[in-house]
């Protein structure tokens, strides 16, 4: 193998990982397999080499890598190996594609020249991805390699961001040709068009009660400034969404999380930025029934803005350069609208008080978020995984900086946690972790803290065991007064499988025990789970099933 800093002459693998690394790539998630044995000889043999992570199923490196690009901002790389590891990979590729997040894997294939024959794992795998990625296509010659991944980090790194798949047939994965490097340069920045400014400032100056919607590509875009900027200038109440949460920190006189609904019903011009106005946001319908507020949509590209619903204005492009544009058109607010919000705010925090400090037995679920509230340290990075469980952490978990919670999004696919928690642990090496499962998603990925354990990555893991499907068994009940493949297993030992697999972890059934127990987790410097036993009946006061 040959190489200089414009050119290099190697296998397959290899030209592949030089390119990745050059757009910021600097780890490779996978499942061994021997289509993609060039992939790791290629990240074990370069200088320096990159770092490679494997897992114990391939959805969960898909969820590590999307989880990297989330938190660096850079595309994350999963590498899969043909047929059922390329299949085993796709629910998570389908959540990068609603989660915007630029990813970029790389599939084995059956060898080109045994294409038709019946080889092993012979399947087309660009036809299954196609309508779930930015791009997916076959590789056919090592020569095109090189551009190939070029061009596949460079197009899933380009708002509005998202995967990309290419597959490689493996005789061409071995074989060995001279490439050009390519010189990355960051994507380019859309202006926004002006008289869509012009309409949203006007929309602004006539607002008297405006709220801002935060989505996860305001922080995505590396917009987080920017927004802050705008909300604290202009005045106006900010409620976060998915990664959007932390740009306006925890305390913030703006920061209106707890008050969402009285906002929302309330406002007479919202706002939302760098997020699909879909069922998380009433599918953008807001303000009183017979008062609708009027509604402005700011994405990062023009396909993102809604088209379902009726929108008083719109802006796509760069997010900063929106946000900068927007600067001087402070709305007429009325003086009543922030104090009410901030009354509203003071009364939610109160009346959740009782609940956060709860004695009962079952535990309530959000006792256990007023203990890890009092755990978190500014930094941390909170991921949830889950339906009722994970949705008290958003009502009750406020993050103090951006870029310090994760969650499914909105395609809503269990079993994000391990992959994103293993990610945020080497992203964020100095942070706390903290993975909250609900019992139903630790079924699909607790196999994986052998993972953690053999490539020591320490994170905390706080399972809500009610020993129920809580999303599907109220519904159910509702519907047709009974309710059947909703039940688990009562006080199922997740903390024994986390022993077994080489980590640590307790199960705690009363209230008092959550403390000293998440204190011992916190001091582990280790895979530690704390099983916390709750109440079934404490289920999340829903306003909405998504459909």
């Amino acid at each position: 193998m040959a190489a200089s800093d414009s050119r290099i002459d190697a296998h397959g693998g290899r030209i592949a990982v030089e390119v990745a690394r050059r757009h910021g790539v600097d780890i490779m998630w996978t499942l061994s397999g021997a289509h993609v044995f060039p992939m790791f000889d290629g990240a074990v043999t370069a200088d320096p080499p990159m770092r490679l992570i494997d897992v114990r199923h391939e959805q969960t490196a898909v969820f590590a890598a999307e989880a990297t690009a989330k938190l660096s901002r850079h595309p994350g790389l999963a590498v899969l190996t043909a047929g059922p590891g390329v299949t085993n990979g796709i629910s998570a590729i389908i959540s990068a594609h609603f989660n915007a997040s630029p990813l970029l894997v790389v599939g084995g294939r059956a060898p080109r020249s045994r294409w038709g024959f019946g080889a092993l794992q012979e399947l087309d795998h660009p036809p299954l991805l196609a309508t779930v990625t930015k791009y997916a296509g076959t590789v056919d010659e090592v020569g095109a390699l090189g551009a190939s991944v070029d061009d596949a980090l460079t197009l899933a790194n380009t708002p509005h961001r998202g995967p990309v798949f290419l597959d490689v047939p493996m005789d061409e994965f071995f074989a060995v040709a001279g490439t050009d490097l390519p010189t990355v340069r960051p994507p380019v920045a859309v202006p926004p068009d002006l008289d869509a400014i012009e309409r949203v400032t006007g929309l602004l100056r006539a607002a008297r009660r405006p709220v801002l919607v935060l989505g996860s590509d305001v922080w995505c875009g590396g917009a987080e400034v920017a927004a802050r900027r705008a909300a604290e200038a202009l005045r106006l109440p900010v409620i976060p969404s998915g990664m959007g949460r932390g740009i306006v920190p925890s305390g913030h006189d703006l920061l209106i999380t707890s008050a969402r609904g009285f906002a929302l019903r309330r406002a007479d011009l919202v706002i939302v930025a760098g997020a699909p106005l879909d069922f998380r946001l009433g599918f953008g319908i807001f303000g009183a029934q017979d008062h609708p507020a009027q509604v402005v949509h700011l994405a990062d590209a023009a396909d993102q803005i809604a088209r379902h619903v009726p929108l008083d204005g719109a802006v796509s492009g760069d997010l900063t350069l929106i946000f900068d544009a927007l600067l001087d058109a402070r709305p007429g607010t009325d003086p009543t609208w922030i104090p009410s919000l901030r009354e509203a705010v003071s009364a939610t925090a109160k009346s959740d008080g009782a609940l956060l400090s709860a004695d009962a037995t079952p535990i309530h679920p959000a006792r256990i978020y007023g203990e890890l509230r009092r755990h978190l340290a500014d930094d941390a990075v909170v991921i949830g995984d889950g339906g009722d469980f994970v949705s008290f952490a958003g009502k009750y978990v406020e993050p103090t900086r951006p870029g310090g919670w994760l969650d499914p999004g909105p395609y809503g696919c269990l079993g994000t946690g391990l992959g994103y928690a293993m990610a945020a642990r080497i992203a964020r090496p100095s942070s706390q972790v903290v993975l909250l499962l609900g019992d139903g998603a630790a079924g699909f990925s607790l196999m994986d803290v052998d993972t953690l354990v053999r490539h020591r990555l320490p994170i905390v893991m706080i399972v809500g065991n009610n020993g129920i499907w809580g999303l599907e068994k109220g519904p159910m009940q509702m519907l047709y007064g009974y309710d059947v493949a909703a039940d688990l297993q009562p006080q199922c030992r997740y903390d024994e499988v986390v022993r077994a697999l080489g980590g640590a972890g307790e199960m705690v059934t009363d209230p008092g025990q959550i403390g000293p127990a998440l204190s011992r987790a916190f001091a582990a410097n280790m895979p530690y789970l704390v099983n916390a036993i709750t109440d079934p009946a404490a289920a999340y006061p829903r306003q909405t099933l998504g459909i």
